[in-house]
């Protein structure tokens, strides 16, 4: 299916390691333009490159979205770069387990208002496009309990309200917005491999908890959100696609 990708402008936060540089290989391979950003230049400047290996214009940026201030800055100074902006993915996270002060300042500032700040930075970006999306990564931790408390599940969940708010409130703007909330996904240095290498007994407890016998793939995740960003997926905003291979139990309605 041609996604009618070819030619648009995308930025994608966190697009050098995992679910965020899955999704802007894949953009990339459908003929998008793609700007990133990350917090380590060299790993920046290798995505970047093989980017642009494929023919698309790319950039990168070193960003802290925690700082809202440069991450508002660098969006602007993105969409300069690109020529405009159609495609706006918040996938930058904490990943915030630990039950501390510090774990929820952190899951605070970057899960929660880096998104928000880079969405509203976008918005008035997205506004002159013919086919706005944004799209934002969450996690099925934020609908479905598995352990103790952490600051990573509940910041997400804040933004499940959030994201049905902008696609209610910017339809008539022609601006679509969903999110994707993945399950357990693997890759190498990734935190299911961190965990595999430490704590191999808890890796296969939860590595067990899947009914299809493995975990995700950045890949798959990325499938999904590319999808939604493009214009195929002209007809779908506000939703939350759980994708987990059928790990969570609840039912969707």
């Amino acid at each position: 299916m041609d996604l009618d990708l070819k030619g648009r402008n995308a930025i994608v936060t966190g697009g050098t390691r995992g679910i965020g540089r899955a999704i802007a290989e894949q953009l990339a391979g459908e003929g998008c333009n793609v700007a990133l950003c990350a917090r380590q230049k060299p790993a920046i400047d290798e995505i970047v490159a093989t980017l642009a290996g494929t023919g698309v214009k790319s950039w990168g940026g070193v960003v802290d979205v925690a700082d809202t201030g440069a991450l508002r800055a660098w969006v602007a100074q993105a969409a300069e770069t690109l020529g405009g902006l159609d495609i706006f993915v918040a996938n930058v996270s904490a990943l915030a387990q630990a039950m501390d002060d510090e774990s929820w300042r952190r899951s605070l500032e970057i899960d929660i208002m880096g998104t928000v700040a880079g969405v509203e930075a976008a918005i008035p970006l997205l506004e002159r496009s013919k086919a706005g999306a944004i799209v934002v990564v969450g996690t099925t931790g934020a609908i479905e309990i598995a352990g103790p408390p952490r600051p990573y599940a509940s910041a997400k969940a804040a933004l499940v309200p959030y994201v049905k708010a902008l696609a209610r409130n910017l339809a008539a703007k022609n601006i679509r917005a969903n999110m994707v909330s993945p399950g357990n996904v693997y890759f190498k240095g990734g935190v299911w491999n961190v965990v595999e290498e430490t704590n191999p007994a808890v890796f296969q407890t939860m590595l067990a908890r899947n009914p299809m016998g493995r975990m995700g793939t950045p890949a798959e995740v990325a499938n999904a959100v590319v999808f939604l960003a493009s214009p195929r997926a002209s007809f779908i905003t506000g939703t939350n696609l759980i994708i987990d291979g059928a790990l969570t139990q609840r039912v969707q309605f």
